[in-house]
């Protein structure tokens, strides 16, 4: 069984995790990095980004996780393949247990395990996922620029980005299963009030079609009752907007976490409830999720590892 001793230990990859990884590793910090269960994130399964710095063409979203991977190798972090299942913040060093049996212990810790975002379940949705189907209506809106799109979803998310996407679609459905939005009165009042958005109540997706791309979403309306009704309609893309699921359940019980099961910061830092753990990237994150916002949470946590052992030095 391997044991490495690190002053900066990385939990996970994208974004904040590499961003992360060039900072600590330009402080001597010599980051050990293990991508997770999805090396570079939720972008690598992203087609197109137009809308981060310095990509004036867009850029594909593997090959912009590629770009930020090799830029934190340049500076010699030690990247790995792994999972971690276990933590011990009791005492410093602390201790991480990787899924190759591999033990971590680290001075300070960075966590960068992102957040999932929530599907409906349905197997088309992995089908058209980069092909029509969507979880981020601000990354991937502008590609459907006067077309016909589907928003999934009642809170106050779902109006946002139908919102959003009704100034870019020729028309927004909204697919809502309860009578009525769960959001908040205002949300409510603007959705209503835009022209290009038709909202289809007491509706559950039951499948989505399509050849190359989606062409198609098949829906019921008042399921299980005496008045149910299944129709179709012509939609260009079809958006997720129910929620994020943090991945934090490895964290249980040793560190604060929200309600939603989001990692809980501190004062504007990325410090936790765990002096020398900080969180970056959507694990923290339930308002933003996106990877401008997580890039510059990675490179904040770096900087607060590093501050944190030049004040805390073993």
């Amino acid at each position: 069984m391997e044991s490495i001793n690190t002053k900066c230990l990385i939990i996970g990859s994208g974004p904040a995790g590499y961003t992360a990884a060039i900072y600590a590793s330009r402080a001597n910090l010599s980051p050990v990095l293990y991508e997770g269960l999805q090396p570079g994130g939720q972008l690598t399964t992203t087609t197109d980004v137009e809308n981060f710095p310095g990509y004036p063409e867009g850029v594909n979203g593997f090959d912009m996780m590629e770009d930020f991977r090799n830029q934190a190798l340049r500076f010699n972090a030690d990247i790995r393949s792994g999972i971690v299942t276990d933590v011990d913040f009791s005492n410093r060093p602390f201790v991480a247990k990787i899924d190759d049996g591999t033990v971590v212990n680290a001075e300070t810790i960075i966590i960068c395990s992102g957040a999932s975002a929530k599907y409906l379940g349905l197997a088309d949705e992995k089908t058209f996922s980069g092909r029509g189907v969507s979880a981020c209506a601000t990354c991937d809106g502008f590609f459907y620029r006067g077309k016909t799109v589907a928003v999934v979803g009642g809170g106050d998310t779902a109006c946002e980005e139908a919102s959003y996407l009704a100034n870019l679609a020729k028309k927004v459905y909204m697919i809502v299963r309860k009578d009525y939005l769960r959001a908040s009165k205002a949300m409510q009042n603007r959705v209503e009030g835009i022209d290009n958005i038709e909202i289809l109540y007491n509706t559950n997706t039951v499948g989505l079609s399509g050849e190359k791309t989606l062409k198609k979403a098949q829906l019921v309306r008042f399921a299980g009752t005496e008045s149910e009704e299944h129709f179709e309609i012509d939609i260009d893309g079809f958006f997720l907007a129910i929620g994020h699921h943090p991945n934090t359940e490895f964290l249980a019980g040793k560190i604060e976490l929200d309600d939603k099961g989001f990692i809980v910061t501190k004062n504007g830092t990325t410090s936790t409830s765990v002096e020398g753990v900080f969180a970056a990237g959507d694990v923290a994150d339930p308002n933003y999720q996106q990877a401008i916002v997580a890039a510059g949470s990675g490179c904040k946590a770096a900087l607060d590892a590093e501050r944190f052992i030049a004040n805390h030095r073993m």
